[in-house]
C-alpha cells in the first residue's frame, strides 16, 4: 500500500469517527433542537440541494467570494511585489498591513454595516481578510529570491520588467499560491460571517441566520456542510492550478 493510499484510508477513518461521535452525542441529547442526528442532517441537506433557491443562494455567496478574492489577490500581489523590491515602500505599507490583519472581523463587520449596502458588506470583509495574507506571502517570496542572481541581473543591466517577469515571479509563484489558498480558506469564513450579520437577500450566511432564528439546527448544520464543501472545492482547484503551472519546481 502506497503512502498516499494509506493516508486516504486514514482520512476516511477520521470522517467515520467524526460521524460516530456525532451520532452518539445526538442520541445522548435526543433533541433535534440541540443536535440532530447525521441522517436527519443529510436529509435536510438533500432538501436544500433540490430547493429552487439553492443555486441562487450558493451562487451569490460564491460570487461574493470570487470578487473579494480577485481584488485581494491582485492588490496583494502587486503591492507585495513593490514592497518586496523597495524597502522604503515596505516600511510605508507595513503599518497598514499590521492594522488590517489585527482588526477583529466583528469590528470590521459592524463598521461595514454602517458604510455599505448589505450585498457589499461580505465582499468588503473578505477583501480585508484576504489581502494581508496574500501581500505578506508575496513579500516573503520576493525576499527569498537568490540575491546573487539579482546582482548578476544588475551587472548585466537586464531590464527591470524582464527581471520581475523572469526571475522574481517564477520564484515567488509558490508563495503566491500558498497565500491565495490560505487567504481563500479564511476569507470564505469571513464572507459568510458578513452575510450572517448583513442579512442580504441571498447568501449562505443569511440562510444560516434564518435557520438559527427558527431553531432549525439540522438546516443550519446542512448549510455549514455546504460551506465546508465549497471551501474545500475552491482550495483544491487552487492546488491543482498550482501543480499544473509551476512545473519547474519538480
Amino acid at each position: 500500500m502506497t503512502s498516499s493510499t494509506r493516508n486516504k484510508w486514514i482520512s476516511a477513518a477520521a470522517v467515520i469517527v467524526i460521524l460516530a461521535v456525532w451520532k452518539i452525542v445526538s442520541l445522548y441529547y435526543n433533541s433535534n433542537v440541540i443536535l440532530p442526528s447525521p441522517e436527519d442532517t443529510f436529509l435536510s441537506l438533500c432538501k436544500l440541494v433540490v430547493d429552487k433557491n439553492f443555486l441562487a443562494v450558493v451562487g451569490t455567496t460564491v460570487l461574493r467570494g470570487l470578487i473579494g478574492f480577485a481584488i485581494a489577490g491582485v492588490l496583494g500581489v502587486v503591492i507585495g511585489i513593490f514592497a518586496g523590491l523597495y524597502s522604503g515602500f515596505k516600511a510605508f505599507i507595513n503599518p497598514f498591513i499590521v492594522i488590517i490583519r489585527s482588526i477583529p472581523v466583528i469590528a470590521v463587520t459592524l463598521l461595514a454595516l454602517i458604510w455599505f449596502v448589505p450585498n457589499a458588506v461580505p465582499v468588503f470583509i473578505g477583501l480585508l481578510t484576504m489581502f494581508p495574507m496574500v501581500c505578506t506571502n508575496v513579500i516573503s517570496g520576493i525576499e527569498s529570491v537568490n540575491k546573487n542572481l539579482v546582482e548578476m541581473a544588475k551587472f548585466y543591466r537586464v531590464n527591470k520588467i524582464k527581471v520581475i517577469c523572469e526571475l522574481y515571479i517564477p520564484a515567488i509563484a509558490p508563495f503566491i499560491f500558498s497565500g491565495l489558498s490560505n487567504a481563500f480558506g479564511i476569507g470564505w469564513r469571513a464572507i459568510i460571517v458578513g452575510e450572517v450579520l448583513s442579512q442580504p437577500k441571498y447568501g449562505i450566511g443569511a440562510m444560516m441566520q434564518m435557520s438559527q432564528t427558527y431553531l432549525k439546527v439540522d438546516v443550519l448544520i446542512a448549510w455549514t456542510v455546504v460551506a465546508v464543501l465549497l471551501s474545500y472545492l475552491f482550495e483544491s482547484i487552487i492546488r491543482i492550478i498550482e501543480r499544473k503551472t509551476i512545473k519547474w519546481r519538480s
